[in-house]
């Protein structure tokens, strides 16, 4: 009884002493302030998971 009040406790105040920083684009794992390197970016990812069936498809047709 004793140790799950405890834990209550604990978990509570460690979410409430958390301090991100907050408004858009500072939750994300990349940065938003330049917009060229976010559409580079973008473009690189998007990019290569478009292009690799095709370059599969490629190495499958030359492949002896």
């Amino acid at each position: 009884m004793m140790l799950g009040q405890a834990i209550r406790r604990f978990t509570t105040s460690a979410v409430r002493s958390s301090h991100y920083a907050e408004g858009p684009g500072k939750n994300l794992p990349f940065s938003v302030e330049n917009k060229w390197r976010l559409l580079g970016m973008m473009v690189v990812f998007f990019g290569s998971g478009f292009a690799f069936p095709f370059i599969v498809v490629r190495h499958q047709i030359l492949k002896k």
